[in-house]
């Protein structure tokens, strides 16, 4: 059985979007599980909100050889518990630990009554642990033949050496949504046949917050354009899917991958809309216009600073020049776009964190979102945070983004907060943006996600920033 811990559902995590999205890492480990003659369940815990005592019934009538679960940071506190209660009611069941977290924090995960740790990409690693159990049990020597696994042998920890990244995508069997309760992927809770898909894995970047380029790789490893294109049709047959959000990072960096994959759509005629990542120093005019007339209705970028020597530092690779080009382009094209902004850089000030809450307005995205910089374990601002004893905060369920861990060299945690109030009530109580809102026929969701999903995270402190919303006050440009 493969899971998302239970009890996770009320989290913060699972407040900040509208937006129900399956466990597809785990789907793409069942497919290749089953294509060995393994017999698998998922259980999306957040989704269909498990608590701890019904996420137990399901392990139990399932009757599972092994339970996997998947941690990103701010779940797994629940999975340590859920590893405690499964301890006690199954003890032959045998548990492993995967995902994000549990790859950096692996004697956490062992501590807390898992028997491995699967670390970085699974799907092989899962398969290569599974069979040598079913074929040879708790064999030290051939488990220690196994790369990209950490468990232990007589107290000791072993940590096998890490496992080659998959280089051919194409060759990983699609993830197996029959598991899934696709009915119940949505957005914004409104019926729209919504689906998953990603398109390629890793990134160079190295940025020193984000997880991705550790975790994924320090390339890019992309699928085939036909092969995208037929997970599409087959969701669309399948499913009458109509929105595609694309998981990968950085969906443009390959521009020839992006033409083909447009040809590609065009050709079959396939009626979808879609939304990706992009960088803004991958992106040009034409290949921005060629998304938007395809089905794109929305590029995510991240801009993160105001201060170009903070992107500099950070290691973003990207100029302020470019993301007000591309912004820019964007309104001149009349699509859709959302900017990432990042607060609470250890060297900032607060003053600074204002100028990155202008810099949004001015800019011009359709939405914003501002998050508090977060320490991710595997990350060099974790190793960074950890040497100059800024983190304030030890809760991994508060590890969201939506809630300050942390504190700055000229800040402390709560001015993070009240840096983060600012820049929301900064870019969204404009009366020209709610205007804008309005006339797009999007303000009912604007207001959906602010008032009841997002900013309740922040708690009643964002709550009445926010209150004016609906009753359709605000602030002049």
């Amino acid at each position: 059985m493969l899971a998302l811990p239970p009890d996770v559902h009320n989290l913060e995590i699972y407040k900040v979007t509208g937006m129900r999205a399956p466990p597809l890492g785990l789907a793409y480990i069942a497919s290749v599980l089953e294509q060995a003659g393994h017999k698998v369940k998922i259980v999306d815990s957040p989704t269909r909100r498990l608590d701890l005592k019904s996420w137990m019934a399901e392990v139990k009538s399932f009757d599972p050889d092994i339970v996997g679960v998947s941690m990103m940071t701010p779940l797994a506190p629940k999975g340590y518990l859920a590893a405690k209660e499964l301890r006690r009611e199954m003890p032959d069941v045998t548990l492993v630990a995967g995902g994000t977290h549990a790859t950096y924090m692996y004697d956490e995960a062992l501590d807390a009554g898992y028997d491995f740790v699967v670390r970085g990409e699974g799907e092989f690693t899962m398969l290569e642990l599974t069979d040598t159990l079913e074929k040879r049990g708790r064999d030290y020597e051939a488990l220690k033949a196994i790369k990209g696994l950490v468990f232990r042998e007589q107290g000791r920890t072993v940590v096998t050496p890490d496992r080659p990244f998959i280089e051919d995508l194409d060759k990983l069997p699609w993830p197996d949504r029959e598991l899934l309760d696709m009915d119940k992927y949505t957005l914004f809770d409104k019926p729209i046949r919504i689906a998953h898909v990603m398109a390629s894995r890793g990134c160079p970047y190295g940025c020193m917050y984000c997880i991705t380029s550790y975790y994924w790789g320090r390339r890019y490893r992309y699928r085939s354009a036909k092969g995208v294109a037929d997970e599409i049709e087959y969701l669309v047959n399948k499913y009458g899917t109509k929105q595609i959000v694309f998981t990968d990072d950085e969906f443009t960096a390959n521009w020839k991958f992006v033409r083909d994959f447009v040809n590609e759509i065009r050709t079959r005629g396939l009626d979808i809309k879609f939304s990706c990542g992009a960088r803004v120093d991958h992106m040009s005019k034409d290949i921005m216009k060629l998304l938007y007339d395809n089905g794109c209705n929305a590029l995510y970028f991240g801009v993160e600073s105001a201060s170009q020597e903070t992107l500099n530092r950070i290691g973003k690779k990207i100029t302020l020049e470019q993301a007000r080009r591309v912004f820019q382009w964007k309104k001149e094209l009349k699509g859709f776009a959302t900017g990432s902004f990042i607060l609470g850089f250890p060297w900032e000030t607060v003053d600074d964190m204002k100028q990155t809450a202008e810099l949004a307005v001015k800019l011009g995205p359709d939405y914003a979102q501002f998050t508090a910089l977060t320490p991710y374990p595997g990350t060099p601002l974790w190793d960074f945070a950890v040497k100059n004893n800024l983190i304030v905060d030890t809760n991994w369920e508060h590890y969201t983004t939506v809630r300050p861990v942390i504190r700055g060299f000229n800040f402390t945690a709560e001015q993070l907060g009240r840096a983060l109030i600012y820049a929301y009530r900064k870019f969204y109580l404009r009366l020209g943006f709610m205007w804008q809102e309005v006339r797009a026929g999007r303000f009912g969701d604007l207001v959906s996600v602010i008032t009841r999903e997002t900013l309740s995270a922040f708690g009643d402190a964002l709550g009445r920033v926010f209150e004016p919303l609906r009753w359709g006050g605000g602030e002049r440009d």
